[in-house]
Parts: C-alpha cells; sequence; structure tokens
C-alpha cells in the first residue's frame, strides 16, 4: 500500500513519528487496544531504533460482537483463524453495470495472481469500515470518495484466516490510478464473464463469494431501494424477484 511506501522513504525522524502516532479514535474508544498498539510501537522502535523497514501492519483484533480485544501483527493474523479481524471491501460499477476487478500482485502472501474484488483492505487500529473503505480506494485505485453505500456484512472463515467483512458500492467513470505494488491490474468485467471465471481458478475464492452474496443481495432488495443500480441491474433484479415470486 501507499502507506507502507511512505514508511519506507521516511526520514529517520519521520519514521519515529509514524511509529508513535495511533489514531485519537483509538484512544477514545477502545483504550486497551490503544494501549496495545502504542506498547508494541514503543517496543519495535527502541528494538531497531532508526532502521526504517522495521515498521510492521498492526491489526485490531475482534470478538463474535465485532467489538476490539486487542492487536496483533499482520503476519500473526494471516495464519491464525483464531484472530478475527476486520477488512472493507467496495464493489466499483461503472454506468453499464460492469464490475471493476483487480488482478493481485504475484508478490501477495495471499492469493497472488488472482482477480479479486474492487477494492479490498484491512482496517487500521482506530478506523472504521468506511473510513478504512475510503482510503483503501485512494491507495488502491487512486479514487477520491468520501463517501461510500453500505451494503452488507459477512464473516468470512478459512482455515488461514478469519475475517468480519463489510461491503460497500460505488458507482464510477473515471480515471484509474492503480497501486502497481499492489496490484497487477484492473479490468471492467460483465456479469456473464464473472459467471464464467467462477470455479476455474482465475477469482479468489473470496470474490467467488462475494459476487454470489451481491447477487442474493440484489435478489432480496426491495424493489423501491434498487433505483440506484445501474440500469441493467435494475432490470436484474426486478427480473429475479418476479422469477422468485412465480
Amino acid at each position: 500500500m501507499a502507506k507502507r511506501q511512505l514508511r519506507q522513504h521516511a526520514s529517520a525522524q519521520g519514521v519515529r513519528d509514524r511509529v508513535l502516532f495511533v489514531p485519537q479514535l483509538a484512544a477514545d474508544e477502545n483504550p486497551k487496544a490503544y494501549r496495545c498498539i502504542l506498547l508494541n510501537r514503543l517496543r519495535d522502535y527502541e528494538k531497531t531504533g532508526m532502521n526504517q523497514n522495521f515498521v510492521e501492519d498492526m491489526l485490531e483484533v475482534v470478538d463474535e460482537a465485532d467489538q476490539v480485544i486487542g492487536c496483533f501483527p499482520r503476519r500473526q493474523c494471516h495464519g491464525d483463524p483464531r484472530l478475527v479481524h476486520r477488512v472493507a471491501h467496495v464493489l466499483v460499477f461503472d454506468p453499464q453495470g460492469r464490475l471493476l476487478l483487480q488482478k493481485r500482485s504475484e508478490a501477495k502472501d495471499v492469493q497472488p495472481g488472482r482477480w479479486d474484488t474492487s477494492v479490498g483492505g484491512h482496517l487500521d487500529p482506530g478506523e472504521t469500515y468506511d473510513m478504512a473503505a475510503c482510503r483503501e480506494m485512494q491507495e488502491e485505485l487512486g479514487i477520491a470518495v468520501r463517501t461510500l453505500r453500505p451494503l452488507y456484512r459477512y464473516r468470512w472463515r478459512t482455515s488461514f484466516e478469519s475475517e468480519n467483512v463489510m461491503t460497500f458500492l460505488l458507482h464510477y467513470q473515471g480515471p484509474i490510478r492503480f497501486a502497481p505494488a499492489e496490484i497487477d491490474a484492473v479490468r471492467w468485467w460483465h456479469a456473464d464473464e464473472i459467471d464464467a471465471a467462477v470455479g476455474t481458478g482465475l477469482l479468489t475464492p473470496n470474490l467467488e463469494a462475494e459476487w454470489q452474496r451481491w447477487l442474493e443481495w440484489t435478489t432480496a432488495m426491495p424493489l423501491p431501494a434498487v433505483t440506484f443500480w445501474p440500469p441493467c441491474w435494475r432490470k436484474s433484479g426486478q427480473q429475479a424477484r418476479r422469477s422468485a415470486q412465480e
């Protein structure tokens, strides 16, 4: 991500300032998590001095009610499904109803080289889901947004990791400047193209599950609430509801 690149190029003083900075939101709402983050970062700073590469992503770990109970390094959360952490996803559609997918970098430690959700990323300590979604939009695709439409929440559980996910929706037509350190390519996909790719290994398992959840959501939404869909999705959603009623 862009924030990791900034860390690597920071001055010695800048590195120290970044390490000791923890969002005030965390201190106000999650004092236990705040102390955990601060102590971990101080410990690492003292251990490594001015080594600019020492900064490690920390993730807040939550309980079954999605309440923060502590924080752990990202590398520890990936590989230990007991450590439930939070993720924000964004589905970006264009006016033609095509979904933007990103091809994960081959350097990624999780699902490298596969096509994935438009935008997705972990919540930083102290962030809300919507804050993280807006930040990731800027970092991954170069799209600056202040608000996104929330869609749904779900739990993603595998033998490798456990995530609580909140998905948002954005309709967008404009330039995209993706982060080459994170993403190898981006492309707009028609619905039938995604359907054809499911099960072939081109898509991440998370995206395949997300796609099914999106289709179910569009079918279940009450008719008056679908006016924000692209025209083709309004039509398909209405048809799906009529078929379900017959």
